[in-house]
């Protein structure tokens, strides 16, 4: 039996999420344009965004600056999106089965190990090596958007691998944060935040769901993994993943029928209410929870964090220490020839073992083009700059090198596609290319 994924198809779910991660591109490079000219003006970028701000209760207080709310509090809802999205996709989508997830798998692993040594081959035994971790992840929203701009006439196949090959990235650049980005661990509060992550696991398999339940002690795993040191962005992600995801089921569907009948037959605001939550259950809470925080995350949460982190002064001597710096160069080097060097091997080697595969209608010229646009890391790149330097000069030269390579990427994938004559032709019915006649070869 084939899959979404190996068939180059895209579900109902997939493809409400690629419209809105598709749609969010948007707003984030117009937030990172708004950031560059504040920073470049005398508006006081920087000193509004380490403006403090404190949570007070009795004589306990949390006191951050504006960034590290926006860092490691409202970034917190953008790794849970990510968590929800890979269990979805494990259990419904994309990477269910193996062979579906062994090709984006390897292909993700390839673009996560290259870039680091790439990076590495630059900046070992330098005071920025520990930011190797700036090159390894790709932004899914920019990616998106520029593929719909850029990308082959008939893009849905290719969506659906570049799509599962983000998410797979994702987890290794969540995994990379919380081992290689924590300094110091509090072993207590860190004890606390297994222990309430080991109750939510325990109510998950006890089929026990209420969001306001879920949700206070999601907030307590974050003040616990904040106390701790290790990044925050750990929490998100684990509690997207306990999430409970299923396809309707029958008797929901039935449930759902026999109470919408009552309710048209005497439509009382009981029987309106028993509909609704009929109705309702019928979807499983990942799916819901994602309809309601997707939006935000995409069009509210990442163009803010954009806002309050890609902002660098573009005088003479900052750029002038970024053109010597081999920091900078490490990161475009890693971004526009490590990231699609990694996924392309990565690719060929799933084929060529046979342990995975794409969908049948994928054509090399299409894989290359998608391999040079995963080049282009933003989001989580800003977010590990952060995390890894505390150099001003070397922060400035360090989101100069994600700029100048992530637009770099953009462009090495649109002449990718063009010289590989993607980006002609003409879809049938069925949303599949007609011209020009390309069919899929197995690596042999």
């Amino acid at each position: 039996m084939t899959t979404l994924s190996e068939r180059g198809e895209l579900s109902r779910a997939a493809r409400q999420f690629l419209r809105t991660e598709s749609g969010s591109a948007v707003l984030l490079i117009s937030a990172a344009v708004l950031a560059l000219l504040w920073a470049n003006l005398p508006l006081g970028y920087e000193t509004f965004w380490h403006t403090p701000l404190a949570v007070n209760l009795g004589e306990w207080s949390l006191s951050l600056d504006l960034r590290h709310w926006v860092n490691d509090g409202l970034m917190v809802l953008f790794f849970f999106s990510v968590g929800l999205e890979i269990a979805r996709e494990i259990t419904l989508g994309e990477l269910r089965g193996f062979r579906a997830l062994a090709a984006p798998a390897a292909a993700a692993v390839g673009g996560l190990v290259i870039p680091a040594l790439v990076f590495l081959a630059f900046n070992a035994g330098t005071v920025a090596q520990n930011a190797w971790g700036i090159t390894i992840s790709t932004d899914t929203a920019v990616l998106l958007g520029v593929l719909a701009l850029v990308g082959p006439r008939c893009p849905d196949q290719l969506r659906v691998f570049l799509l599962a090959l983000a998410i797979v990235d994702d987890v290794g650049a969540v995994i990379a944060i919380a081992v290689f980005y924590t300094e110091q661990v509090d072993v207590l509060a860190l004890l606390l935040a297994i222990v309430l992550f080991a109750a939510l696991l325990g109510l998950r398999f006890a089929r026990f769901w209420r969001t306001p339940f879920y949700a206070l002690i999601g907030v307590v795993m974050w003040f616990a993994v904040l106390a701790s040191g290790v990044h925050p962005s750990v929490v998100g992600v684990a509690l997207g993943l306990l999430v409970n995801t299923y396809a309707p089921r029958r008797q929901d569907m039935r449930r759902a029928m026999i109470v919408g009948k009552t309710f048209i037959l005497d439509p009382t605001p009981q029987r309106a209410l028993a509909t609704q939550a009929a109705v309702t259950e019928a979807v499983s809470p990942n799916e819901r929870l994602q309809a309601k925080i997707q939006p935000w995350s995409s069009y509210v949460i990442v163009p803010l964090f954009v806002l309050a982190n890609a902002g660098v002064v573009l005088d003479r001597e900052t750029l002038g220490a970024a053109v010597a710096s081999p920091l900078t160069w490490g990161i475009v080097v890693g971004l526009v020839l490590g990231k699609p060097i990694g996924v392309t091997i990565g690719t060929w080697l799933a084929l060529r073992t046979g342990i995975g595969r794409v969908p049948d209608t994928l054509r090399w010229g299409q894989l290359f083009g998608g391999a040079g646009l995963s080049g282009i890391g933003f989001t989580v790149a800003l977010f590990v700059t952060e995390l890894a330097l505390d150099d001003e000069l070397l922060v400035s030269e360090a989101k100069i090198g994600i700029l100048v390579g992530s637009v770099l990427a953009a462009v090495v994938g649109w002449l990718v596609f063009r010289l590989a004559g993607e980006r002609g032709g003409q879809c049938s019915p069925s949303g599949l290319p007609t011209l020009p006649p390309r069919p899929w070869r197995p690596v042999e």
